[in-house]
């Protein structure tokens, strides 16, 4: 790929889905990005004097511009507009009328206080599907109040159990309450497309952060409910699931090993040179195992105690037992499964030269999904967008003039 890859998809199944991305930082942004994977255009409006923050989040950058920018904001055009003008206000409900989907993550009522609602926009587009993502949703006690991704896993329950019993909470290395929303978001947006070709109209998709980390908490609440079983923090392990573990090698690696199913624990019994294991009644059935865990863990632990990480990979796969490494960047960009199916693509572009980034998720037969360019520059699509929705060249610099464009 290069800087000369078209504008549009060619083949993505959302291709002539236009979305407008009025939103910042993660949570409404990725969205953004999973949407342009798929094809649509996504016009991102941003402050035409520091544009989004992610310009400058992460931990490193290239000429200015933050690595994690260059994905995040993929497959997307920047378009800057003041929307605490009039102008700016104006601009965004033109484009709005034009548009399919708006992406937005601002605390509940800016919108609503900039005349930029979902009610006020779908008066001249009735069709308009509007993505709202926040901390706490659109309704109840606790809108409008600041919600970051790490109050959303706090309150939906993921934070209390991450991490090992020892410590204190922990967090995942990622941004996953925002992510969640915003996956949670596009599965809704395209649910309402789905909806759209019955109606003829747009709805609102309130996605809140809290809500869809609790979405992925299993049967957190009705172990409780009925059974009074909170869940508890437990480090690498799963409670009552064994074995299912990180082991140690000779070679002073960890691999993961997942054989708490009966079938592949006779598998793995074999491998260890112990199939009689598999019959022992105290370790026979998966609820058998979960009583013994801990014992279990240390049987496993001085079998792959044995064999160097390889060796012992190689010898699991022949017993069909699901056993793997933990990656790092280096593995992942040296493995052949990563290089079967380019799960990492190199991207050019002016300002980053190569990036090297994952690519497009999930696989479309037919359709595919596909990474065009990186994170564009601040401002970079803005005539082109706003000369497309009648703005002519005078109008133009007029809006440069008083500061709503850059």
């Amino acid at each position: 790929m290069n800087v000369e890859t078209p504008r549009h998809s060619a083949t993505g199944p959302l291709r002539g889905i236009r979305v407008l991305e009025m939103g910042q930082l993660i949570a409404g942004p990725f969205c953004g990005q999973l949407l342009g994977d798929l094809g649509a255009e996504v016009i991102k409006v941003e402050d035409p004097k520091n544009g989004d923050p992610m310009r400058q989040w992460g931990q490193a950058t290239v000429k200015g511009s933050s690595l994690w920018w260059s994905v995040l904001a993929r497959n997307k055009k920047s378009v800057t507009l003041n929307l605490r003008t009039v102008e700016g206000q104006t601009a965004a409900r033109t484009l709005a009328e034009s548009a399919d989907i708006v992406v937005e993550n601002f605390r509940p009522g800016s919108l609503e206080k900039r005349g930029l609602s979902h009610e006020e926009l779908s008066r001249s587009n009735p069709g308009l599907i509007m993505l709202r993502v926040s901390g706490f949703g659109q309704s109840g006690p606790y809108a409008k109040q600041a919600g970051y991704g790490s109050i959303g896993e706090a309150m939906g329950g993921l934070r209390y159990v991450v991490g090992d019993p020892s410590t204190p909470p922990s967090r995942v290395g990622v941004s996953i309450g925002d992510s969640l929303a915003a996956l949670f978001g596009t599965i809704g947006v395209l649910a309402a497309l789905q909806e759209r070709h019955t109606s003829g109209l747009g709805q609102v998709v309130d996605s809140a952060i809290y809500e869809s980390v609790l979405g992925m908490m299993e049967s957190l609440v009705p172990e409780w409910t009925e059974e009074g079983i909170q869940k508890e923090r437990s480090g690498s392990t799963l409670p009552k699931i064994a074995p299912s573990n990180v082991y140690p090698t000779a070679d002073g690696q960890w691999l993961i090993i997942a054989a708490n199913q009966d079938t592949v624990f006779r598998r793995l019994a074999a491998a260890m040179g112990n199939p009689q294991l598999a019959d022992d009644p105290e370790y026979a059935t998966h609820i058998a195992r979960g009583k013994r865990q801990a014992e279990l863990d240390e049987l496993v632990a001085e079998f792959s105690l044995q064999f160097r990480a390889d060796d012992l990979i190689d010898l699991l796969n022949e017993h069909s037992v699901p056993v793997g490494k933990i990656f790092r960047v280096e593995d992942m960009l040296n493995d052949p499964q990563y290089k079967a199916r380019r799960s990492v693509v190199e991207v050019d572009s002016d300002d980053y030269g190569t990036v090297t980034m994952q690519n497009a998720f999930p696989r479309l037969s037919r359709t595919d999904t596909a990474v065009r360019w990186v994170g564009p520059e601040l401002g970079q699509d803005t005539e082109e967008v706003l000369f497309q929705v009648g703005y002519d060249q005078n109008a133009l610099a007029e809006l440069r003039d008083k500061g709503v464009i850059r």
